[in-house]
């Protein structure tokens, strides 16, 4: 193998969340009496944690007390609706399979609150991940590198023998901020023109061009 470690963003890479995102932003705006936004506009907003996604998603002039009224908000209505349209991107969970078969460790990291990385984990791939972490208090969000690294230390693996995969410009600054190889994908939230132009060189078109990578054999 190439790799011993693939570590997987979530939103965009293994599960497409955008819909029950954007329910949720749009329930919580409503709720508070805010105009709602479209599924285009939310897919822009994602990327950086829930707490920006609302601050994108509320009106430009809108009072702090206002704006954390939308977060907690969205957080209750999200932590109970987070798997309503949420599915696996097609083939990713046969990737995973082949992957730990292989004898390669598999990890999640992303800008996600934690609490919903661990039951869509759950949902949608119970027993396919060696380690899982989202967005903590206290824990510096991704493009830095503090989660991967946690990840590294928990699976005692040197950063040069994994792999980082996901969809975003965030997640290729974090590749690059951690000092690791990067899969980019390109069935997520941002398109491949907009990925070129941040500096990625090689975007995939279908996860089975993972096994390829990491195998191996590409």
């Amino acid at each position: 193998m190439r790799y011993k470690l693939a570590v997987f963003d979530m939103d965009g890479t293994i599960l497409n969340t955008l819909e029950d995102l954007a329910d949720s932003t749009n329930y919580a705006l409503k709720a508070n009496g805010l105009p709602e936004r479209t599924i285009d506009e939310v897919r822009r907003f994602v990327g950086n944690g829930i707490r920006l996604l609302i601050e994108r998603a509320v009106p430009a002039d809108s009072e702090p007390e206002l704006v954390d009224e939308v977060f907690e908000t969205f957080k209750k209505y999200y932590k109970t609706h987070c798997a309503v349209k949420t599915r696996p991107y097609d083939g990713i969970k046969e990737v995973l399979v082949s992957l730990r078969k292989s004898g390669c460790l598999t990890a999640v990291v992303s800008n996600k609150a934690d609490f919903a990385v661990q039951d869509l984990c759950k949902d949608y791939f119970d027993g396919l991940f060696d380690f899982a972490v989202g967005e903590r208090e206290g824990i510096k969000k991704k493009p830095a590198p503090d989660s991967v690294y946690e990840v590294l230390t928990k699976l005692k693996t040197k950063k040069e023998d994994a792999v980082y995969i996901g969809d975003s410009d965030v997640d290729f600054a974090t590749s690059v901020n951690a000092g690791m190889d990067v899969i980019m994908v390109g069935w997520g939230f941002r398109d491949e023109e907009f990925l070129r132009e941040k500096g990625a060189k090689r975007i995939i078109k279908q996860p089975s061009e993972i096994l390829d990578i990491i195998l191996g054999e590409d």
